[in-house]
């Protein structure tokens, strides 16, 4: 059963809120990165990535990096632009993109619920992508950007979420890009207890976003006890920021694919081995989105084509069954031979968020042919963890994105 337990954050002042809070770290390359700070000096990001105080000559992985954001943070900390809790409370943290609203509770959940399975992850990490936020959580002796957690809803928790926000939060913006944030503390002990109760009855919690920032902090927390033999299981590093969100409130877009080359084929014969596995259903000089799960839309030689997979190469397994899966075992990998889409360098990845105009243009500039592809579901998301398997890479893309900054979860005091 799930340990989900309150803290006691470190958060921005009020009126500070805006200004911090920033969308994670991995959102930017550096030169992004380097330009934004330079534009909002006193956003998150800087602490985030604090490569952007340095010269090209200074890696991220530079010690200097790490301790030049470990500096800044605990500076804003002494010059009043966070706030210290004074007790573990539960946090409610609702975004509105759009007109619709999703959700969570920020708390910290159990590394040890992580190494056991009661937190299941759906994709692999890699060592490389660990080593930066190993370094930083472990240096500024604190996790800032949260792990993004799903579970299947629970009336108990619904109750206390729908009865705080009926009161005045504490947080209320809108962020440049449209996203609006509003936060509520649920500080009465009795509300507390019911979340603290309802979680524990709770035996399967999911990572949605975040398996990088999940392993990272699993593995600082892991380096915590080894460095403190006599440890309780209490103390805060045993234990990572995380936002739990009810799996009715999430929406997953979609995760889109361009590939740079036909491998050889001419338009004509690559478009008749797309419609050996898959039935064309309509075709066009306009966009076209697929519509249900099983179709797909692909764009080449500046026009649409909508499909819907044969039922042959369909499956019930929760991987192989996947939209993203039927591709690439039908299509990418025995036609395009993109046989390790990790790796090969001829697919890039284009979230949904940036629309099918952007798949157009990429086919007009460096790409020879784009799929759009109907969204993964959180079922599906959820079944794929349950029986223990790994998705494909980029199967999912979440929106909005949690902000960085907001809650603050500090090691050891």
């Amino acid at each position: 059963m799930a340990t989900i337990r309150p803290f006691a954050a470190i958060r921005p002042r009020e009126d500070m809120a805006r200004t911090i809070a920033a969308l994670p770290y991995d959102v930017y390359n550096r030169a992004e990165a380097t330009e934004h700070v330079r534009k909002f000096p006193h956003s998150f990001l800087a602490i985030d990535r604090a490569e952007t105080f340095f010269g090209s000559d200074v890696t991220e992985y530079d010690p200097r990096v790490y301790q030049r954001a470990h500096d800044l943070l605990w500076e804003w900390v002494e010059d009043g632009s966070f706030v210290r809790d004074d007790a573990p409370y539960y946090y409610i943290y609702e975004l509105n993109m759009n007109g619709r609203a999703q959700t969570g509770i920020v708390a910290c959940a159990s590394i040890d619920d992580y190494e056991q399975g009661v937190i299941k992850k759906h994709e692999n990490t890699r060592a490389e992508k660990e080593k930066d936020r190993i370094a930083h959580v472990d240096t500024t002796n604190a996790q800032t950007g949260p792990i993004f957690l799903a579970y299947r809803r629970n009336s108990d928790i619904t109750g206390i979420v729908v009865k705080t926000k009926h009161t005045a939060p504490v947080y209320d913006f809108t962020t440049l890009d449209g996203i609006s944030h509003r936060v509520w503390i649920v500080k009465k002990p009795e509300d507390i207890a019911v979340i603290a109760n309802a979680f524990s009855g709770i035996d399967s919690i999911y990572i949605a976003d975040g398996h990088h920032r999940a392993a990272s902090a699993v593995k600082v927390g892991q380096k915590r006890r080894a460095e403190h033999p006599g440890y309780t299981g209490e103390e805060e590093f045993n234990y990572f920021l995380s936002v739990l969100f009810p799996d009715e409130e999430l929406k997953i877009m979609d995760y889109n694919r361009v590939i740079r080359d036909l491998n050889g084929l001419t338009s004509m014969e690559f478009l008749n081995k797309v419609k050996s596995v898959a039935d064309l259903r309509r075709q066009g000089r306009a966009p076209i989105r697929p519509e249900f799960k099983g179709g797909f839309s692909m764009y080449l030689d500046d026009t649409w084509y909508n499909f819907a997979f044969k039922s042959e190469v369909r499956s019930d397994d929760p991987v192989a069954g996947l939209d993203v899966s039927i591709l690439q075992d039908q299509i990418l990998a025995p036609v395009l031979g993109i046989k390790d889409p990790k790796t090969d360098e001829r697919i890039d990845f284009v979230g949904g968020i940036r629309g099918l105009k952007e798949l157009e243009k990429r086919c007009r500039t460096d790409a020879a042919v784009a799929f759009a592809m109907y969204p993964t579901s959180i079922t599906e998301l959820f079944a794929v963890a349950d029986a223990g398997r790994l998705m494909p890479p980029k199967s999912t893309w979440f929106e909005p994105k949690l902000r960085s900054g907001l809650f603050i979860h500090e090691l050891d005091r």
